[in-house]
Order: C-alpha cells, then structure tokens, then sequence
C-alpha cells in the first residue's frame, strides 16, 4: 500500500517540474513582465527580421532577351522545357516554323514540364522520349496535337484542312 502514495509524489513532482520549465519557456520567448520592451524578446526580433515571402510567377528567364534576339516570345513555365541550341545534342523536341529560317528547339529535364510561348505559323514538331502535347490557336479554334516520339509530326497548317497559320501556344511532355 505504500507504493502508491509514493507514485503520487512522483508524479506529482514530475508535473511540478513541467509546468515551471514551461513557465521558464514562456518567460524566456516572451519577455518578462515589467522587464525588457517587447521590441527587445527574441521572438520580436526574429518576427521584425524575416525576409518577405517569395511567390513563385513561373515567368520564363530572360524572355525580353531572347523576344530581343529570336524573335521568340517564351511567358511561363516550370523550368523543365527551356529554350536550347539546336546543335547542342539530341533528344531536344524540334519545332519548324514557316516564319524562321532554322528550327527551334527545346530541351525536356525531369518527369514532367510545361511552357507556355508564342511561336507563329508553326508546321511540323519532332519529338523526343517524352510523351508531348502540344496546343496551338488558329483565330478563336483551339487545337491540340499529340507529337509523335523521335519523329516529325505535321501540325498546324500541315495538318489543317484549310491550310491556316496556327500560334503555339503550349508545351506539355511527359515521361
């Protein structure tokens, strides 16, 4: 039987020493009473020194720069399909325009991507490894087009019974 009491006052102490640790916390994070300014607790100085935050747009690098250069107008994505020379490798999805001289390409990281751009009377993309979709406009009409893996598929005016100049306008790959 005198077991128990003896479990009650160490429980009891045990509480005792929580709750004045947790008053020792408090203390220390929030300043004490009558004591220093709350300018001056620790909590108001890290509150008062933390950067903003950091909003993510997903606007494409430099796309003043190469609109400037190429001609090419590069809005958004998620980094994983940029912008690469055409003789920098293989495994780039090649896009051919009517209104550009060589071809553009792009190069597909990681499982996934999209970019969003504008490419004008765009014809013809050569995929890569990548599962690729590509959405394209001709004046109101959205269309889209399933790019064949590691060979060309006509797109655009080519594969439009009219002929119309069609915009790229989207990029989605997929592993």
């Amino acid at each position: 039987m005198s077991v128990k009491p003896q479990r009650k006052r160490i429980a009891l102490r045990a509480l005792g020493a929580a709750a004045v640790g947790a008053l020792a916390w408090i203390t220390a994070t929030t300043g004490i009473p009558g004591g220093a300014s709350q300018q001056t607790s620790p909590t108001a100085l890290v509150a008062g020194e933390t950067p903003g935050y950091a909003v993510e747009d997903f606007s494409y690098p430099l796309a003043d720069k190469i609109l400037a250069e190429k001609n090419i107008v590069l809005k958004r994505g998620d980094g994983h399909i940029t912008l690469a020379d055409c003789a920098g490798g293989t495994g780039l999805l090649e896009i051919l325009a009517r209104d550009k001289a060589d071809k553009i390409c792009f190069k597909v990281v990681g499982d996934s991507g999209w970019l969003t751009l504008e490419i004008p009377a765009v014809y013809a993309v050569k995929g890569n490894d990548y599962t690729t979709e590509v959405d394209m406009t001709v004046g109101t009409e959205e269309k889209s087009f399933d790019i064949n893996k590691n060979s060309w598929t006509p797109v655009g005016e080519a594969a439009d019974e009219e002929g119309r100049d069609h915009l790229l306008v989207e990029i989605r790959s997929s592993k």
